[in-house]
């Protein structure tokens, strides 16, 4: 005999279903920049788009075939389905450099550029996009750029982050990691039960506990947000210990860059917004996989 779902059953259950999708869609790269003017998307067909300027700015293609992309300053990255790194530097329209193969994950911050390849290794390198890379880490699940801080996330869910130079020494941040962010002189963990902390100062600084239940955790400037696994995205500005706007419910990822805040909804369809956290958002494209801002 068929039985139907308790209320409580089905919320539980919708509730499941948008933490998978969402964490899914969340993509372990850098999705959130330091206040630049340039947006980007992938499309569900691999097109990858870049705009520049205001929130009505004109899109430009970039490149196909496309499984993460990067805006950081005036460098675009893309990783390639086939696992090839390329990264252009100037204008939207500059020229591409080949950098690396066989990688499943890119970063960029500065005149940085960070990857992680296939079998696990992490390696950055710093000036030109031809200059040589440093290995800075293996067993490595995930890499976060920003400034002069490097953080990984280890296969076995410990995070380091290092200071300064490319050979500098790594501090162990926290372990039970499913997600690193770093921002300025803050670093923000995403813990495997959900917990999202955050810390402000050296490395060696004291953790503040925001939010749980979170599937996304996401820094920029002075600004913190979650997206919690009921698709619902918070974002706070000011101190550690500020109040958290609510800004969007069936959310599948979340970006922030200075005083702009991007979402992609469940139904592909992402959205920017620019000033206060309560200002009103702005289509910027549907049919869309991944979002990111500069």
């Amino acid at each position: 005999m068929q039985k139907s779902l308790t209320a409580a059953a089905l919320a539980a259950f919708t509730a499941t279903v948008l933490a998978t999708t969402a964490a899914a869609a969340a993509v372990p790269g850098t999705v959130s920049g330091d206040g630049g003017n340039r947006i980007a998307v992938v499309r569900s067909d691999g097109t990858a788009i870049v705009k520049e300027g205001g929130l009505g700015a004109q899109w430009t293609t970039e490149a196909d075939g496309v499984k993460q992309i990067v805006v950081a300053g005036d460098r675009i990255g893309v990783l390639r389905e086939n696992g090839s790194v390329i990264v252009k530097q100037g204008g939207l329209g500059a020229q591409w450099v080949v950098v690396a193969d066989n990688v499943k994950q890119i970063a960029l911050s500065g005149d940085r550029v960070g990857i992680v390849k296939g079998n696990g290794v992490a390696y950055v390198k710093e000036g030109a996009l031809t200059s040589q890379w440093t290995l800075e880490a293996e067993s490595v699940k995930s890499l976060q750029l920003a400034g002069t801080r490097i953080g990984v996330v280890r296969g076995n869910g410990t995070a380091i982050v290092k200071e300064g130079g490319l050979g500098a020494q790594w501090t162990l941040e926290a372990d039970n990691t499913k997600q690193l962010a770093l921002s300025g002189n803050r670093i923000g963990i995403l813990k495997g039960n959900g917990v999202a902390y955050v810390k402000e100062g050296g490395l060696g600084a004291q953790w503040i506990l925001e939010a749980d239940n979170t599937v996304q955790l996401e820094l920029s400037r002075d600004r913190i947000g979650v997206l919690k696994d009921d698709g619902t995205a918070i974002v706070k500005e000011g101190g550690l210990s500020t109040a958290w706007t609510l800004e969007a419910d069936n959310t599948t990822q979340l970006a922030l860059s200075g005083n702009r805040i991007g979402i992609l909804k469940d139904d592909g369809v992402a959205y920017v917004k620019e000033g206060g956290l309560s200002t009103a958002w702005t289509l910027e494209a549907d049919n869309v996989t991944e979002l990111a801002l500069s």
